[in-house]
């Protein structure tokens, strides 16, 4: 009971001390277009990708959150384009969050690659549903009697922006994008917490090797929110290009294993596991994260022979 207590405590006060931090996805390599709008396009395909994490299993309150992406190419006034599409939903303690954006991307052709800046708008959605545990003591004070601890459940609305921009050859990729650029302020009866400004680097690299039938591809993976920082070394083996496996490093938080397959067609099902490191570990049965993807063309190639009608012979 007194860590459910506690993790009660320092997620719902947590919001009103210090900005409340976005969630972080293990196989973020494979969900870009959550972190960075300037990524809209850059498959030259239309993919759709949704995302679930359950973090901290066997807390009571530990986070939740769902995300669904998707991103298309197309042509702009004759302008090399890309858009996307971001639903994300996370709960945390007293917190449930749900933030829906809209992206747009302008791709250029820069060296052996694609370069894509983006901008996303969209509307974030905070609510408050605080159901305090407090002993009954003189050491400890009520919600009834402290101005800013809130009582009442609440919800708040407030709009939303993120930059980015996104470079890819065949062998590499790198991303640097900021959500929550306004920092927009959120309008609650005890307090005014903000949706503090992040930052996102991700990068990663396609080693070359002697067997066709594997590729390596390590990736690093940084973001920040000027308070605290937080760093992960990845490294995925994909085999037959069907089939991949992989190892991150957390730094001081978790190591995490992953696989997933191509099921058939462009459909990717994919699976994480958090093996936590820091002190949680002794209260958590770790995180589990699950991601189900879908990539397809509309294309259709025009056919450079002509046919005529018998009629008109």
């Amino acid at each position: 009971m007194k860590r459910y207590l506690f993790l009660y405590l320092f997620m719902g006060i947590n919001i009103f001390a210090y900005p409340q931090q976005d969630p972080l996805f293990s196989q973020v390599m494979f969900n870009q277009m959550a972190i960075n709008p300037g990524y809209a396009g850059s498959n030259d395909m239309i993919c759709a990708t949704a995302l679930n994490r359950q973090q901290w299993v066997g807390f009571e309150g530990a986070p939740s959150t769902t995300v669904f992406t998707v991103n298309a190419p197309f042509k702009l006034f004759k302008l090399t384009s890309g858009v996307g599409l971001s639903i994300q939903k996370d709960k945390a303690g007293f917190d449930d969050n749900m933030d829906f954006s809209l992206a747009y991307a302008y791709r250029m052709d820069v060296g052996p690659g694609k370069l894509g800046i983006g901008l996303d708008i969209g509307l974030f959605n905070k609510a408050l549903e605080p159901k305090w545990v407090i002993p009954s003591s003189d050491y400890h004070v009520q919600p009834s009697g402290d101005p800013l601890i809130p009582e009442n459940n609440e919800s708040h609305i407030a709009f939303d922006m993120g930059f980015g921009i996104h470079y890819k050859t065949d062998e590499l990729y790198l991303g640097i994008s900021t959500t929550h650029l306004n920092e927009a302020k959120i309008k609650f009866s005890n307090s005014t917490p903000y949706l503090t400004r992040h930052y996102y680097l991700i990068a990663g690299y396609h080693l070359p090797i002697n067997n066709p039938l594997f590729e390596v591809t390590p990736s690093l993976f940084v973001y920040s929110d000027g308070k605290t920082s937080q760093l992960s070394i990845n490294t995925n083996v994909l085999y037959n290009k069907k089939i991949w496996g992989g190892v991150t490093y957390r730094a001081g938080d978790a190591i995490v294993g992953m696989v997933g397959m191509e099921l058939f067609n462009g459909v990717r099902v994919g699976y994480a596991y958090d093996f936590a490191t820091s002190d949680i570990r002794k209260n958590s049965n770790g995180s589990h994260e699950f991601m189900l993807s879908y990539c397809f063309s509309l294309s259709i190639e025009r056919s450079s022979q002509r046919y005529k009608s018998v009629r008109f012979l």
